[in-house]
């Protein structure tokens, strides 16, 4: 899609320098892009690939002598992330409405919005119903009493479990599920589990009377705020009795168990691998860093951000930043690295003569 310097530049909120009326194809990393691309080098780090670059026109970082790297137009650009976002959006091309496909089972009870894209081979279930404007992808299953807003993006092999809610403009990846069953059992006697941590694992574990797991059905469902996405493969649990909540603007990344009951706020960001256990209170604009997770039953409050791996096991007051398994603050966790650092070079300090290191 051949877009203008001058059009670029309005879409980004950016100024646009030397020939506006120039036309890019497409976006490109300075070393690759062509005559037609617009190179993209947004930190004085890509001023060396962009003096070799074939490129005309480009984003640059602000102050960038531009015209020394021998292009014809240019764009400043303040805050280079941002202006990646604002870049995509503006060449990544909407789905076209392609109406409902032949191969598409659609429940006499169920309601379609107006321009709304049903693929090949889904399956929308009884009562469910699909806002304006949404795009479902092929091979998407919805059970029964789906609800999707407006404008929405669920993409192929999406999994939608009965009574759970979309809102508006919220993009579900590939194959995500989301209302399946939450993972919840009960034995009849004190479980293994529960016998371990009644006594912190000082007494050896005899095998129970009654092993049995009895399952605890989901009678809840799944309430997803508007502007939410959930990544490939990600899973949210529906809640036992009441819904599973998702807060708007949550971004979910590939890979992430969201449990059963658990109140997830606003603006939170999880990242790939992160888990979050069933009943746990996540406060707004909390953001888990890749394979971090949460104890079930705890809260985290808002504002709190857990680095990759952190492992949650207790309460998390608002605005913490929490390192390390058990989870601890930032400052405590770096104290505890540097005195086992410490630690240990004094050991190797006063070994034996001869000993191996």
């Amino acid at each position: 899609m051949a877009m203008t310097v001058r059009d670029i530049a309005a879409a980004l909120g950016a100024k646009a320098l030397g020939a506006e009326h120039l036309s890019v194809d497409r976006p490109a990393e300075p070393v690759t892009a062509g005559p037609n691309d617009l190179a993209l080098a947004m930190t004085p780090a890509w001023g060396e690939k962009l003096g070799v670059s074939a490129a005309r026109a480009a984003l640059v970082w602000p102050g960038a002598d531009w015209q020394a790297f021998g292009l014809e137009a240019a764009i400043e650009v303040p805050r280079a992330r941002l202006a990646m976002a604002k870049l995509t959006q503006a060449f990544d091309a909407e789905p076209v409405c392609t109406g409902i496909h032949p191969t598409a089972v659609i429940d006499d009870t169920s309601e379609i919005g107006r321009d709304v894209s049903i693929g090949a081979f889904c399956v929308i279930g009884p009562r469910s119903k699909i806002g304006a404007g949404t795009w479902v992808d092929a091979h998407v299953t919805l059970a029964e009493e789906v609800t999707i807003g407006t404008d929405a993006m669920i993409f192929a092999g999406v999994r939608l479990g009965r009574r759970v809610q979309l809102g508006d403009r919220v993009i579900v990846q590939p194959n995500a599920v989301i209302g399946a069953d939450g993972f919840s059992f009960v034995t009849a006697e004190p479980s293994n589990e529960e016998r371990t941590f009644q006594s912190m694992g000082r007494t050896q574990l005899d095998p129970p009377k009654d092993a049995v797991r009895h399952r605890i059905h989901s009678l809840g469902s799944v309430i997803v705020g508007d502007d939410v996405e959930v990544g490939a493969n990600s899973t949210i649990d529906a809640g036992t009795v009441r819904a599973t909540m998702v807060g708007r603007g949550t971004k979910i990344d590939n890979l992430v168990q969201v449990g059963h009951n658990v109140m997830l706020g606003e603006d939170c960001v999880l990242c790939a691998q992160a888990a979050i256990a069933g009943s746990a209170q996540i406060g707004d604009r909390v953001v888990l860093g890749g394979k971090s997770g949460v104890k079930d039953n705890i809260s985290v409050g808002a504002d709190v951000v857990l680095g990759g791996a952190a492992i949650v096991l207790n309460h998390v007051p608002a605005g913490s930043f929490m390192m390390g398994y058990p989870a601890q603050p930032m400052p405590a966790y770096r104290a505890q690295l540097k005195a086992t650092r410490a630690a240990a070079i004094r050991q190797k300090g006063v070994s034996k003569p001869g000993e191996s290191d």
